[in-house]
């Protein structure tokens, strides 16, 4: 109900000087009430008293980083981090854990759970440094557990005076903003007066990420005791976080089988859904997109209803997929271990936020299945741990070559881990004398992550509906062996409703800055070859929707690229059908290896350039670029340089300035990944 107070028209008129301020009726009420209460107060039964809580002796009281707690806790080194895919977490829990062999302790913490106001209070701890490892987000946006921090960065004026500092931020070069949000927050803490102790790491994922994170930290700690004075204490032994305890008669409902967070959340569903709490979408259609050749390109279309999930085009959906129950068994086989046994895994601090490495209690089974990854090369640090149960000296001596700085030991981890792509199966199978205790591996494997899909519908025509679109992942690595993508196979074998059995997806909504213009009026122009097609698919859907509407639908024009006519060019009918009836304006489609000579997008885009600077410098067109960053986002933006230097007589310098100018704008946006 609106305050009346709030609006001056909406107030009473004034009551005339001759009336009365109480009437009869008036002081009759009066006293009415002022009998009640005094009934009240000596009448009325006696308050039962509050009992009195013990106050939890947990960190509870830490969350929000109450640094005079924090510093009774002895701990001298915090990193925090932001992290999408958890690469940034890792490489912040190695730093943490880092500290104890230079004689400090260190905590990692994610900068959602904590208020960094409190930040300045650091400086009341001895030999304290805060390091951040912030990873950069698509088109140079913070990580979604980073957003708060950065907005608090951007708005507040808070003083770090004294406050010690240093950033590694991860990214990828191929982007446009290429580690925008570490480079950020390293100047905006350095502008709030912290003091900057060691350079800023430059992590690119590009090349190779965990070479630049180990070059970065083995300079930064010899530093890190320059400025403080302290040494190494020489203790290069394992030192484990956690602790096993195997539980022998719990009770089957108190243990996780695969849920993010609260226990028997799939089981019983509640919204809001996230990335803690997803939903369990049923798959209603999970049907092949190619009609020849050998890649295996899919469309499946995951029901919402009664969710109440919402999207819009351009959003992301996250989806939770589990590894292949082969490669857990035989783990489990190589290992002699009985997966089924119900075990936690107990963080030794006792203080730290983080209890457990993932949801505990659960099985073994359930850990190798839903929680971990067990399918990407491990990280050199894990072969560093690991390599204490090689019982044959030189298996021992290889891991810890490859986990070493030198330049033999970097060459060796490149060719036998990441070029020949061996995960942690394929490292137990090659180093038979390798069997290490199964809780120590599942602590130091990384958390299986969500994956991230351009959703291909529009929720103005399907409300209850997300499309996605995806290219199953399946190759041959060096060693002979065939590697699977985890999601892109789990999802294949998802099909609808069987014999009253429905298939389900957990899954949530990443929202996303990828978006039609405002202006239904204005033109755009979308390129998005192989399944950069996906929000493409969503785009147009909106735009044929509109036009329905009776909207002013501007020129909608699509790039879109395949191998072949007749192999590859998905959605075909579809978009042949949005061509005939105009929503699409104009259908360009490379077809790469249909000839001799091979064409792509950027040809097309070359090809027409007339029109498209037409559209784009007089017409006000937003241009949209979705699929592989490394290559085609590149090449297409050198296309429009190029059309801006011909037909705009610009230098290169200015047509890269021009092209720049339009991303501000917000007239040139990618979806792209590496």
């Amino acid at each position: 109900m609106a305050d009346p107070q709030a609006d001056p028209a909406a107030q009473p008129e004034l009551m005339d000087e001759d009336e009365p301020f109480f009437s009869n009726l008036d002081l009759f009420l009066f006293s009415l009430i002022a009998g009640l209460i005094v009934y009240w107060l000596i009448f009325r039964k006696k308050a039962e008293p509050i009992p009195e809580f013990k106050k939890l002796e947990s960190t509870e009281h830490v969350r929000m980083l109450n640094w005079k707690t924090y510093s009774l806790l002895g701990k001298n080194i915090v990193v925090f981090y932001g992290s999408q895919t958890g690469t940034a977490e890792e490489f912040a829990n190695r730093l943490a854990k880092d500290a104890h062999r230079y004689g400090m302790k260190g905590m990692s913490a994610d900068p959602e759970e904590y208020d960094l106001s409190e930040l300045s209070r650091l400086t009341e701890i001895e030999n304290s440094i805060a390091i951040f490892c912030m990873a950069t987000y698509g088109e140079g946006d913070p990580t979604d557990n980073a957003q708060d921090f950065y907005d608090w960065l951007h708005e507040g004026d808070a003083d770090f005076s004294g406050v010690k500092y240093t950033v590694f931020a991860l990214g990828n070069k191929t982007y446009e903003h290429y580690n925008a949000m570490g480079k950020y927050v390293d100047q905006r803490l350095a502008e709030l007066g912290a003091q900057r102790i060691f350079d800023l790491g430059m992590g690119d994922d590009d090349g190779n990420l965990e070479e630049d994170f180990v070059s970065w930290r083995e300079q930064f700690w010899p530093a890190v005791c320059e400025h403080f004075g302290v040494e190494a204490t020489g203790e290069e032994s394992s030192i484990r976080q956690y602790e096993l305890k195997v539980h022998s008669d719990l009770n089957m409902n108190k243990i996780y089988t695969g849920e993010l967070g609260r226990l028997k959340s799939f089981e019983n569903q509640k919204p809001p859904f996230d990335s803690k709490n997803p939903f369990l979408a049923p798959v209603t259609v999970n049907r092949k997109l190619n009609k020849a050749g050998d890649r295996h390109l899919m469309h499946l279309e995951l029901d919402i209803t009664g969710s109440k999930i919402r999207y819009e085009s351009g959003d992301h959906v996250a989806v939770y997929p589990i590894n292949d129950s082969v490669i857990v068994n035989r783990i489990g086989d190589l290992l002699g271990v009985d997966l089924d046994t119900v075990i936690s895994l107990n963080n030794l601090d006792e203080e730290s936020n983080k209890k457990h490495p993932f949801p505990c209690p659960t099985t073994y089974r359930t850990a190798l299945t839903h929680y971990l990854d067990i399918t990407n090369p491990p990280r050199t640090n894990v072969l560093y741990e690991l390599a204490q149960y090689a019982t044959e000296p030189k298996d021992q001596e290889n891991m810890r070559k490859m986990a070493s700085s030198s330049a033999e030991g970097k060459a060796l981890y490149q060719s036998w881990v990441l070029d020949s792509c061996r995960n942690i199966l394929a490292i137990l199978e090659d180093f038979p004398s390798l069997r290490p205790p199964i809780d120590h591996l599942c602590e130091l494997l990384p958390r299986l992550q969500a994956r991230y899909y351009s959703i291909a519908s529009s929720s103005k025509v399907h409300p209850n509906s997300i499309h996605i679109c995806a290219v199953v992942v399946e190759y041959k690595t060096k060693t002979g062996r065939v590697n699977k993508g985890v999601a892109t196979n789990w999802l294949k074998n998802k099909m609808p409703a069987d014999n009253g059995h429905k298939a389900t997806v957990p899954m949530y909504i990443r929202k996303s800055q990828f978006r039609l213009p405002f202006k239904s009026s204005n033109p755009v122009i979308m390129i998005g070859p192989g399944t950069g097609i996906a929000p493409f698919m969503g785009f147009v859907q909106e735009r044929g929707w509109l036009k329905e509407q009776g909207k002013d639908v501007g020129e909608t024009v699509l790039y879109y690229g395949c191998r072949y006519k007749n192999e590859d060019f998905l959605y075909q009918e579809e978009l042949e059908e949005f061509e005939k009836t105009g929503v699409l304006t104009a259908l360009n489609v490379a077809f790469s290896r249909d000839q001799a000579e091979k064409v792509y997008v950027q040809h097309l885009l070359k090809k027409n350039k007339e029109a498209v600077w037409r559209l784009v410098h007089m017409d006000n067109a937003h241009i949209y670029i979705c699929g592989d960053a490394r290559y085609m986002a590149r090449d297409v933006q050198n296309a429009f340089y190029e059309i801006a230097e011909e037909l705009g007589g610009m230098s290169r310098a200015q047509a890269v300035d021009y092209i720049k100018k339009l991303m501000t704008k917000g007239r040139y946006s990618q979806d792209v990944w590496s």
